[in-house]
């Protein structure tokens, strides 16, 4: 009888539990394996391999070829730490059969849009060198369009019922009433954030540009990207209608202590709900507004300028992939690729230009969130997309002068969410706290610049603050060392390892014993 590779997981699975596999939250909070020669003397951090939820022969290869080019052998632990934890940790179920898998952000079992797209990130430069793998993220993308195709406006989500696994209990939503209504079997959470379907889209073009396997491109796919367009049309109208009657496409409604106090000014009342800020023709300016963050915290004013720039980027390249494999028109003639092209000039140009009420970037430097009507916060938050992470989206380059002005600002005091202690700085939130920025921030800094002393400074301030632990967490206290948030964040993880490929490739001298690049495939 030949096995369903369901069956055959889930087998595995049983397998892992008699072999006492740990549970990965609490393995992750204290030192595992044998120290890294180098000071910090890191620990190994990776479960066995009977234990780990995916292997991929292609990525322990790079594991191999960076630890043995690194210098800094705890750097190289870190390396072997990070890159490979999103497939031996988060991978909960898998079946090439059905062409769904189920991704989990960590110590959290759901799946986020958003965490999942940069989750797999760091894998993208492999897909054409191991098969499963490319299988594998096929499956993701597959089970992620059967999500947007449902719930557009929801970023995070319960496992799919073919894989047997029961839904999540998530308290934060217990008191949180949504409109479109949710189905909880499928819905984990819904707070509305524009990024969370740009993950989608980054994810399938990362996906296609290394496989060029256009049978990603079915009807249900389609019918994801046809209600992105959808989301993308709604939030960028009037509230209001003709007569001035509230039209609502989304709303969000959360007892008071849900409702972060950053949300204070917006329009809020009993039964109606958190709106936001009321959009009616005076600023409906080509920008997309957003309901929350990308840190899942309710946004201040709608128009959120990185998640825009990451929507202007991605509608560009889902133009891009669609043209070069002749799929732009749908089975009902739409031209999906004219579509995405003029959106994303649209977003992009909105970003840049001064119309009417709306002031995107003043005196050079981007606000982080506008109203459309003159008001704007000029703050960051750690989590990308952010400003900081505008070279990184690909919106602009490194060296443009409104970049350059607005990351010495946000690297600053002058940014409300910049913290700095005697061992740790960087850019945090209101999710965690205005004293524990996000090592995530000096992820994204190196992205941002190519200066060789800001990038070692980064570097090790990351590498010299996981609290003995040799893996990335959430944020980290300017006051104690050992004060950290979530030891088990396969984001942050995936996001370090992506980054140090990056510098293998683009600042080799760097990190490595020689000024050779490095590029996993290429010799």
């Amino acid at each position: 009888m030949k096995l369903s590779s369901a069956l055959i997981l889930t087998i595995a699975l049983i397998g892992s539990a008699h072999a006492q596999c740990p549970d990965f939250t609490t393995f992750s909070q204290t030192p595992q394996g044998d120290p890294s020669s180098g000071p910090l003397a890191l620990p190994f951090m990776r479960v066995t391999p009977e234990c780990r939820t995916f292997n991929s022969t292609a990525v322990e290869k790079v594991i191999t070829d960076m630890k043995a080019r690194l210098k800094d052998p705890d750097i190289a632990r870190l390396f072997e730490n990070t890159y490979p934890n999103t497939l031996d940790t988060t991978v909960k179920y898998f079946s090439k059969e059905e062409n769904l898998a189920f991704i989990i952000t960590g110590d959290i079992t759901a799946q986020w849009l958003r965490d999942t797209g940069n989750q797999f990130a760091a894998y993208t430069s492999v897909l054409a060198l191991d098969p499963s793998l490319a299988t594998l993220v096929k499956a993701v993308i597959n089970n992620e369009a059967r999500y947007v195709s449902a719930f557009p406006y929801c970023g995070s989500f319960q496992p799919p019922p073919e894989s047997g696994l029961a839904p999540s209990h998530n308290s934060f939503a217990d008191l949180v009433t949504v409109d479109p209504p949710v189905n909880n079997r499928t819905v984990f959470e819904c707070k509305y954030e524009l990024d969370s379907l740009c993950g989608f889209l980054k994810l399938s073009r990362n996906y296609y540009n290394q496989t060029k396997d256009t049978s990603i491109f079915n009807d249900q796919w389609y019918t994801a990207i046809d209600q992105i367009f959808r989301v993308v049309n709604e939030q960028s109208q009037s509230n209001f209608d003709a007569d001035f009657n509230w039209v609502s496409f989304y709303n969000w409604t959360g007892e008071p202590w849900i409702v972060e106090p950053t949300r204070q000014q917006c329009w809020r009342g009993g039964a109606e709900g958190v709106y936001g800020n009321p959009n009616d023709e005076r600023n409906i300016v080509g920008m997309v507004g957003t309901h929350h963050r990308p840190s899942d915290d309710l946004s201040t004013f709608a128009f959120l300028t990185p998640a825009n720039a990451m929507l202007s980027v991605e509608l560009g390249h889902l133009a891009d992939i669609l043209t070069a494999s002749g799929q732009s028109k749908t089975a009902q003639g739409k031209n999906v690729s004219e579509q995405a092209t003029l959106w994303s000039k649209r977003t992009r140009d909105a970003i840049w230009n001064t119309t009417a009420g709306y002031i995107s970037v003043v005196n050079n430097i981007f606000a982080y969130e506008t109203n459309g009507l003159g008001s704007r916060y000029v703050m960051d938050d750690a989590n990308v997309p952010s400003l900081l992470s505008l070279p990184y989206l690909g919106f602009l380059d490194i060296n443009d002068p409104a970049y350059v002005a607005t990351r010495k600002l946000l690297l600053s005091r002058a940014n409300p969410y910049f913290a700095a202690g005697a061992n740790f700085s960087g850019i945090g939130g209101p999710h965690v706290d205005a004293w524990n920025p996000w090592p995530m921030s000096q992820i994204t800094a190196i992205f941002g610049t190519d200066n060789d002393d800001e990038i070692m400074t980064s570097l090790y301030l990351i590498a010299n603050n996981t609290a003995g632990l040799g893996l990335i967490h959430e944020s980290q206290s300017i006051y104690n060392y050992t004060s950290y948030t979530r030891s088990w964040f396969a984001w942050a993880n995936s996001y370090f390892a992506e980054m140090l490929l990056d510098l293998a490739k683009r600042k080799p001298g760097l990190i490595f014993k020689t000024n050779e690049p490095y590029v996993p495939g290429q010799r």
